[in-house]
């Protein structure tokens, strides 16, 4: 699976979520946000070395239920997760370092 490009306004719900077998990368945010929009390059490039991650790209907003609940104040976030599990969350990341040490945790978390 590669990674998402677009924030989609057609969010699973939250069981389904936390029926995802395996890691799993949820990224809340907007198409229009600014911090979202200057995040992606960081993002984009931590994806590559995890091309195959399941990744969704979820719109966010006043009344969303997904990231209602996970609790999501700012964007972009991302949550990092294995098998219902949060392992890892990012708000408004700006450094690719900082996204790869996510997915590191995330790959020790998987490997456990």
């Amino acid at each position: 699976m590669a990674m998402a490009t677009e924030y989609t306004p057609d969010a699973p719900a939250r069981a389904d979520v936390d029926a995802f077998a395996g890691p799993s990368v949820i990224e809340f945010g907007t198409n229009w946000c600014g911090y979202c929009k200057a995040a992606q390059p960081a993002i984009a490039q931590a994806f590559k070395d995890h091309a195959d991650m399941r990744h969704l790209k979820i719109e966010d907003g006043s009344g969303r239920p997904l990231g209602r609940s996970f609790r999501v104040k700012l964007w972009p976030t991302l949550i990092f997760m294995v098998n219902r599990r949060e392992v890892a969350r990012l708000v408004r990341p700006n450094d690719v370092s900082e996204i790869r040490d996510a997915f590191a945790l995330l790959d020790q978390a998987s490997s456990a």
